[in-house]
This record gives structure tokens, sequence and C-alpha cells, in this order.
């Protein structure tokens, strides 16, 4: 296309995700594999639980033993021993045998011979008394597990009992291709017996805004000054998209310096994401800096810069620098055109380099609850911010379209899209909404 070529919003992220390649699979130590992309199938090895256990703190009992029993009349048992969690059954390998009962703590396997668990609380816990509270201490109990135990409910088979394999047996899919890696699943491989994992790393982007206007939150402002909020809301937004984020401080309006600061930030980047000097404005330093990249040095590297039929965002950039041709998006300074931009864009690269299939946020359908018509400019895809009701199935607009209206941002969890062909969205219309949360 040509410097002058208008493109559509979809040519331009089709553009994008047609350039972006998954990165290649490393295999990591489970605690590094958070928040990662499986490239295999994980198949169970050993069942889980791998023996039958028991759920409560309790008796190991017979079924038959406990038959009828209650509190006016009690099955009295005879107690062989104690089945802590971590043993391997009854000292000696003995077995519960008819009349019999074993003191068993959560998680213990169930004794040969015992088919089901009475909780403590349906015992007199061997004490002689009523109804127990509580199981006696192993060390409170100098005669161990002897005597005697009152149970005052009867149980069915397999009650309060863990079942080998009922979670998973040897054989099963634990996990598949192209699961995200978050908490459960680690907890599922831990519990299976990996330690490792075959995933795609968690992409690295670094945020670069630019601006000599531009000041670090905290420091005094001076006449002219703003201070620099795009860098910190799109590391975080890279990182909720699930990369590993990397903010460098504003970089004031020289090219050269802009220049130096991105290839010195190549060594730890994936993707680099710029933010502002990419209008046509006398001082748009990352056009300046980044339209020559690519040279014979460096064939098939460069960065296009564009215009977009949308709003906001229409100026953007793409292309890719150094010599392992890292992908770069330039997005614009203003704070709004910059997030949407980078929901529209940057999240579906970061999305394609973990490896994932849709890379996309959900969307939904929504009546626009506003009470005047939205207008909207001819021949642009519009983005308004919004907050959207799922229950009521309905978006309301908040804040105006200025791409500065970064305090209306903060207050919506939606984008409401008004395609190419709106001028004019009337209450009650019909409208595509991205769900940004």
């Amino acid at each position: 296309m040509s410097s002058s070529t208008i493109w559509s919003v979809d040519e331009h992220l089709e553009d994008i995700l047609g350039a972006v390649r998954p990165l290649e699979p490393i295999e990591l130590q489970l605690h590094d594999a958070q928040g990662c992309v499986l490239v295999e199938d994980v198949v169970v090895e050993i069942a889980l639980p791998p023996f039958d256990n028991s759920s409560m703190d309790g008796y190991a009992v017979r079924v038959a033993d406990v038959q009828g029993a209650d509190e006016e009349f009690p099955a009295v048992l005879t107690v062989i021993g104690d089945v802590a969690a971590g043993s391997d059954g009854l000292p000696g390998d003995r077995s519960v045998q008819p009349g019999e009962a074993a003191r068993i703590m959560t998680g213990a396997p169930l004794p040969t011979g015992a088919e089901a668990v009475i909780p403590v609380e349906w015992t007199d816990g061997g004490t002689g008394g009523g109804p127990a509270d509580t199981m006696r201490a192993h060390r409170d109990a100098p005669e161990g597990a002897g005597g005697e135990v009152r149970v005052h409910r009867p149980v069915e088979a397999g009650a309060h009992v863990r079942a080998r394999g009922s979670d998973v047996k040897p054989g099963d899919l634990a996990l598949s291709a192209g699961s995200v890696i978050g908490p459960p699943q680690i907890g599922l491989l831990a519990a299976i017996g990996r330690s490792t994992v075959k995933v795609r790393p968690r992409p690295r982007v670094v945020v670069i805004s630019t601006g000599s206007e531009l000041v670090q939150p905290g420091e005094e402002l001076a006449g002219g000054q703003i201070y620099d909020s795009n860098s910190f809301a799109l590391t975080a937004a890279a990182r909720d998209a699930g990369a590993i984020a990397y903010r460098v401080g504003a970089v004031t309006d020289d090219a050269d310096t802009l220049r130096a600061t991105i290839e010195d930030q190549l060594i730890r980047a994936d993707i680099v994401v710029t933010t502002g000097g990419v209008s046509v404005g006398a001082y748009d330093v990352v056009k300046e800096a980044l339209s020559s990249v690519g040279d014979e040095d460096e064939p098939g590297s460069g960065i296009d810069f564009r215009k977009l039929a949308m709003q906001p965002g229409k100026p953007q950039g793409f292309g890719s620098i150094g010599p392992e041709h890292t992908p770069l998006l330039a997005l614009p300074g203003n704070p709004v055109s910059s997030y949407v931009s980078f929901e529209l864009f940057v999240r579906p690269a970061i999305r394609a380099l973990m490896g994932l299939q849709d890379v996309n946020r959900p969307t939904a359908r929504a009546a626009l609850n506003t009470d005047e018509a939205l207008s909207s400019p001819a021949g642009r895809r519009q983005f308004l911010r919004g907050t959207y009701d799922a229950e009521a199935g309905t978006v309301t607009p908040v804040g105006g379209s200025g791409s500065h209206l970064i305090a209306a941002l903060a207050q919506a969890d939606a984008l409401i899209v008004l395609p190419e062909d709106v001028t004019s969205a009337e209450p009650g219309t019909d409208t595509e909404v991205i769900l940004l949360r």
C-alpha cells in the first residue's frame, strides 16, 4: 500500500498477526511456568489419589460392624491402632477384623479390611463419654489407639473415603496443548508428579513513551509538562495480556536518543511498543527515528507508518527492527488513543506470541443506553468507552469521544464499536461491544 492509503482496522491487525510468530517452546520448572501456554498434551502417569484414603479424621471400620448403630445403642469396637497421613497402613500390616476399628487421620490410607470411615464426631472419640468434638492428639493418649470406641451412626461402604483414581487415572488427559498454566494447573501438574512442563514462554514486552513534556509521577511539574501515564497504563496492559513487561522512562523528542534507547532494549524484547510521536507534527520523533531503520544491513526490517480508518487512533506504525526482526508497534500519544490501539493491536500480538488461538478480547451485542443519538465520523470505525450491563443487555457510554479523556477510560469496562458506515447511532441501537474485563 502507498503512504497515502487509508488502512482499515482489520487490514492493520491482519498485517500484524501475519508477521508475528509464536515463540519457540522451552521446558520450564513448574514455578516458572505460570502464565505460559502448554505446547503438548500432558497425560497422567499415576492415579490420583494414588491409594484409597480418608477424607475425615475418624475411625476406619467394617460396614457390618456399625449397622443399626445409634446414640442409645452404639456399636462398641476395639481400637487396634492409628493410621496417620504418610504411613502405609496399620503397624505390622494388620487388617481391620470384625468388631475392630482403627483411628485414621485425613489423607491416611484406608487399612486393609476397612470399608468406610466414621467421622470422629459420630463417636465418643474413645473416651467412653458422649459424642466427641475432636480426636485426642496422639501425644495426649499414652495408651495409643487401644481401648474401645463407641460409634453412634451407621455408614455405607466407601463413605468418607477418597477412592484411588477417583480424580484422574493413568492414561487420562490431564491438560491439553494450548492450556494456559495458572495456579490450579500447576497444582494438578505437581499432584501427578510433573516437575517441568513444555510451554511457550511469556513474551517480553518493552514499553517506551516519548515526549519532552513528560514527567515521571511523583516529580514536580513545570510549565508545559504533564505526567507520563501512557507507559504505566500500557505496561500494566501488557502484563494483563500475559506478558512480562518492562517500562522505559519517557524519552525526550530526540531521534538519535530514541533510536539508541530502542536498540539498547532489543536484548530483552520479544516486542517493542512505543507511544507518541507518530503523527505529522514537526516533533514526531518516532517517525523521524524509525522511518529509515530498514536498510541493506537489516533486510526485511523497517517500520511502516500509516493512517487507519478509526477513531481514536488514526496514526499507527508497525514493522520490525534489529537483527532478530523484533516486532515494533508505534501507537499514538493521546492516552485514550494509545490504550484503544493497545487493546486492538498489541494485545492480539502478545497473545499470538504466546501461541494462543483466540487472541482477541471477547465481544457481545448490547443495546445502546443513551438519551440522545451518538455521532460517528463517516468512513471511520469509532471506539467509544462504555459500561456494559450483561444482565440488562445494554451498554452506556462513559465520557465523550475526546482522545485525551482518560478519566472516562478508568470508569469503562467495554468499548462500544460504531462501524465505518454508521454516522449516527440512536438510543436502543444494537451495537458490538468489546469487553475489557
